[in-house]
């Protein structure tokens, strides 16, 4: 079995499986090995040969793919064209995403993936395994229930262009897993791509989100609060903004939670909106 795009790999090694070849990570990679902290630690757990880590930094590596001679192919998360899944077809059967390029929640993804692999109900079991420590979790921070998040990334020096992730991308859905909603202005934007851009004359989508989340460092609230437009979302003027260390194992982790990446980032991700919610006015 070898897996492609992203956080496929997360559901096989959840479930005892080790893939003959998985994608390099180019994100979020703290020691440049190609590998995410949490995947690391269950190669290493599972023991065996490591697998292949393909390069798909122009794309799937369809030889590569190949060479490794799987008997199935993972990627119910990823970008996959029809192209690209009838090429690796002609490889191994292929699961693709079932809707939305990039969308597939952790849950269809753990359920499709491990459904090829013929553990759908040790896949079930993971879920709920999953949902439950979620909940324990939450527990700790009521405040997070039931607010609005637009969920963001905004470069500081450059908000002539917001990018702004819809209710259709994985980041966005793990959201209401963890109690809180996308504002209906965000909603309303439509379209079925896991993200649209707004210019910054229109920051104003975001006025009705209590929380907004971005990608940045310990200077980027700061300066959200001190551009002319972004400094007036009530979310920016509050503080009550979650900053998401960019390029760091924890934006990884979140940027497509899978069954791996969530029990390894759940307590820290879920105190920064815990910080936030504080903030709401």
């Amino acid at each position: 079995m070898a897996t492609v795009s992203w956080g496929n790999q997360d559901v096989a090694l959840a479930l005892g499986v080790v893939p003959v070849g998985m994608a390099a990570v180019t994100y979020g990679d703290d020691d440049g090995d190609g590998i995410l902290p949490w995947v690391e630690e269950a190669l290493e757990t599972a023991g065996g040969p490591a697998p292949v880590l393909f390069d798909e930094t122009d794309g799937i590596a369809f030889e590569q793919v190949a060479d490794t001679a799987p008997d199935v192919i993972l990627g119910a998360y990823s970008g996959l064209t029809e192209a690209d899944w009838s090429t690796l077809s002609e490889i191994a059967p292929t699961v693709s995403f079932p809707e939305v390029a990039f969308g597939t929640s952790w849950r269809d993804t753990a359920l499709l993936d491990g459904t090829a692999l013929g553990l759908k109900d040790q896949a079930t079991a993971l879920v709920d395994g999953i949902d439950q420590k979620i909940q324990d979790t939450l527990a700790d921070y009521p405040q997070v229930k039931g607010k609005t998040v637009a969920y963001t990334m905004i470069d500081p020096t450059d908000t002539s262009s917001i990018y702004v992730y819809t209710p259709v991308d994985a980041r966005v859905k793990f959201m209401d897993d963890l109690g809180m909603s996308t504002p209906q202005s965000i909603v309303d934007l439509g379209g079925d791509s896991f993200y649209v851009t707004i210019s910054g004359e229109n920051a104003d989508v975001l006025a009705d989100a209590d929380i907004l989340v971005t990608y940045g460092d310990d200077t980027t609230l700061a300066a959200l609060q001190a551009d002319p437009l972004l400094g007036t979302i009530p979310a920016v003027a509050n503080g009550a903004v979650v900053i998401v260390p960019n390029a760091t194992p924890l934006a990884a982790a979140t940027s497509a939670p899978t069954v791996l990446s969530i029990p390894a980032m759940l307590d820290e991700y879920v105190a920064l909106f815990g910080a936030a919610a504080d903030k709401v006015k």
